[in-house]
């Protein structure tokens, strides 16, 4: 076990139980993802977490398979879901890097507060784009500390990371995200900020190969 997969092991019931910092920038994020989904559509989550975003995204969808590397995040979202009786939610344990796990191909990818948790955002999101099928969307939203004015916050996370009691956030720009994910060979269809503090981008990126889609783009983002 790596000392990331401890670290998320150790705080998943405090995670469980602590409830949304901004409900409103939730609510909004569910309801732009639900516009991009389809009643036929086969989704995977990639750094599922306890499962509350699945179990919210899951009606509209055909099946949703929610993955995260940690077993006691996995363990809890699993609970969860037999809980609900959400039969067309599958929760199990997956490492986005390897190639045997989560073969798919899906309609439609999903990761959350999981692309600033990932050290090597080429290779996450080539693997990424392997699970799509072509012309699938890749539905994300990534806080992004890379922003002007986070500096105080940028060295107190260095300092927590130092001490081993924070995940290994990175510090990406909304423009640096932007670009990482069109160099991967998405295109950009719809984009936003919300919330605004801290600055999360939210991106819809559609994976080369299928057809064009009109953009449903929010106003343009500072």
């Amino acid at each position: 076990m790596t000392r990331h997969e401890r670290f998320w092991d150790r705080i998943a019931a405090r995670y469980a139980a602590r409830p949304v910092r901004d409900p409103a920038a939730y609510e909004r994020t569910l309801a732009r993802v639900a516009a991009h989904l389809s009643s036929d559509a086969t989704v995977v989550e990639f750094g599922c977490g306890t499962g509350t975003t699945a179990l919210r995204l899951a009606p509209a969808v055909a099946r949703l398979d929610a993955t995260d590397f940690s077993s006691a995040m996995v363990a809890i979202a699993r609970e969860k879901a037999e809980a609900a009786g959400a039969v067309t939610v599958a929760v199990f344990r997956a490492d986005l890097f390897d190639p045997e796990a989560v073969t798919g191909p899906y309609d439609t990818a999903l990761a959350f507060n999981f692309l600033q948790l990932t050290p090597d955002l080429p290779a996450a999101l080539d693997a990424i784009s392997r699970r799509l099928k072509p012309g699938g969307l890749f539905i994300s939203k990534t806080v992004c500390l890379g922003e002007k004015g986070w500096r105080a916050a940028r060295l107190l996370v260095g300092v927590l990371k130092a001490a081993r009691i924070a995940p290994p956030l990175q510090f990406h720009s909304i423009a640096g995200l932007d670009a990482a994910i069109a160099a991967a060979g998405f295109e950009i269809i719809e984009r936003g900020v919300f919330p605004e503090r801290p600055p999360a981008r939210f991106l819809v990126a559609r994976k080369a190969g299928g057809l064009r889609e009109t953009s449903r783009a929010l106003p343009p983002s500072p």
